[in-house]
C-alpha cells in the first residue's frame, strides 16, 4: 500500500441514508493505495434508534466539525443523500478544494428531498428503507451489480433513517463557490439516472460510470482512480 501523500488533498467521505461509514470499506483501501489520506464520518440521522430525530443540519454539523479538524486541502466526496449535508457543511470551509457528488443529491438553497417529492414526507420519526415502495429489496435498489456476498452484507447492516433529515432544506449551496464534480451512475434505479443528469448540470465536471447506485461497492478500484484523477491539485 502506498504511503499517503501529504501534498495531495485528503478525501472526506460522506455516506448516504440508512448507511454508515462502513459503506466505504472496499473503497477506502483503493484510495489509500493511490496515496490518498481518507477520512469518514457517521451521520447521526442514520441510526438503529426508532426515535431518532437527528436531521440534515445535525449531519452537516458533524461533517463541518470533521472538516475543521483536517488540514487542507480536502476533497469532500458525498454519496446519495450525503450530498445534501455535504453541500450545507462546506459553506465557509476554507480548506475544501472540491466537492464530488457520486450518484448524489446536488440540491440548491431551499431544496430538500421532501421538496423534490412534492412535500409528501412526514418529518417525524425514523423510517426503514422498505417504507419507500421502490426500495423493498435494498440489494436490488442499492447494490444490483455488487458481488452477492457484498450486497448481502451491506443490506444486513442498513439502519433506520430519520425522516427529519429528508425535510430540512439547504440554507446555501456550496457548489456555487466551491469547484464541484458529478459522477453519474448510469444503471442506477434508486436515484434515477435522469435526475442525476439534471443535477449534474450544476457541476463543473461530469463523469459517467457503468454501475448501479453504489459504485464504491461494485467497482471500487475504477471509482477510486476516477476520484483520484479528479481531485488532483
Amino acid at each position: 500500500m502506498s504511503r499517503a501523500d501529504s501534498s495531495r488533498s485528503t478525501i472526506l467521505l460522506v455516506h448516504g441514508a440508512w448507511h454508515g461509514a462502513w459503506a466505504w470499506e472496499k473503497f477506502v483501501p483503493e484510495l489509500t493505495a493511490l496515496g490518498r489520506r481518507v477520512e469518514t464520518v457517521d451521520l447521526p440521522s442514520a441510526s438503529p434508534d426508532e426515535h431518532n430525530t437527528a436531521g440534515m443540519y445535525d449531519d452537516a454539523r458533524v461533517v463541518r466539525e470533521r472538516l475543521a479538524a483536517l488540514d487542507g486541502p480536502v476533497t469532500v466526496l458525498a454519496h446519495s443523500y450525503g450530498g445534501i449535508p455535504a453541500t450545507e457543511a462546506v459553506i465557509g470551509a476554507a480548506n475544501v478544494s472540491r466537492l464530488i457528488y457520486v450518484a448524489a443529491f446536488m440540491l440548491d438553497a431551499g431544496e430538500s428531498i421532501d421538496t423534490l417529492s412534492g412535500g409528501q414526507i412526514s418529518a417525524s420519526g425514523a423510517v426503514t428503507l422498505s417504507a419507500y415502495g421502490q426500495y423493498d429489496d435494498p440489494r436490488a435498489a442499492f447494490y444490483p451489480d455488487a458481488a452477492p456476498k457484498d450486497a448481502d452484507r451491506a443490506a444486513e447492516r442498513l439502519v433506520l433513517q430519520s425522516a427529519r433529515s429528508f425535510c430540512e432544506p439547504l440554507t446555501e449551496a456550496a457548489w456555487k463557490t466551491v469547484p464541484a464534480s458529478y459522477v453519474i451512475a448510469e444503471h442506477d434505479t434508486a436515484l434515477v439516472t435522469d435526475l442525476q443528469v439534471g443535477m449534474s448540470g450544476r457541476a463543473e465536471r461530469t463523469y459517467r460510470v457503468a454501475s448501479g447506485h453504489s459504485p464504491f461497492l461494485s467497482m471500487p478500484a475504477e471509482l477510486a482512480r476516477l476520484v483520484d484523477g479528479d481531485a488532483k491539485e
